[in-house]
């Protein structure tokens, strides 16, 4: 098990940019053997895929809603995923959560392929 710490949420204007940062820590794996992924919720709303690199050579994965603005990326010598988002929207408005999974390679897009989130960090878009 890893555990996941999110930050860098908070409240930005509409065109605006964010940098969202996820820590890993506590699991007896080596952090680049985990894929990683961000999902975000809005209230009222289902939990929906953002983004994911793969343990394997780093490839990205984005959602539709998001492609073009948002950009994952880790940095295995400190343990972390990166999303920057830039161009935000309103509708980007939710809690971004960072999920890791051990040797991913299928199915990013899913929840229920993750075993271990963290608490999420809010972020909120004003028009």
């Amino acid at each position: 098990q890893v555990q996941l710490v999110e930050s860098g949420g908070g409240l930005v204007q509409a065109g605006g940019s964010l940098r969202l940062s996820c820590a890993a820590s506590g699991s007896g794996r080596t952090f680049r053997t985990y894929t990683m992924a961000w999902f975000r919720q809005a209230p009222g709303k289902e939990r929906e895929f953002v983004a994911a690199v793969s343990w394997r050579g780093g490839v990205t994965y984005y959602a539709d809603s998001v492609k073009g603005r948002f950009t994952i990326s880790r940095d295995n010598a400190e343990r972390t995923v990166y999303l920057q988002m830039n161009s935000l929207k309103p509708d980007d408005t939710a809690d971004y959560s960072c999920a890791a999974a051990p040797y991913k390679d299928n199915n990013y897009n899913l929840p229920a392929s993750y075993g271990d989130w963290g608490m999420g960090t809010q972020v909120t878009v004003s028009s």
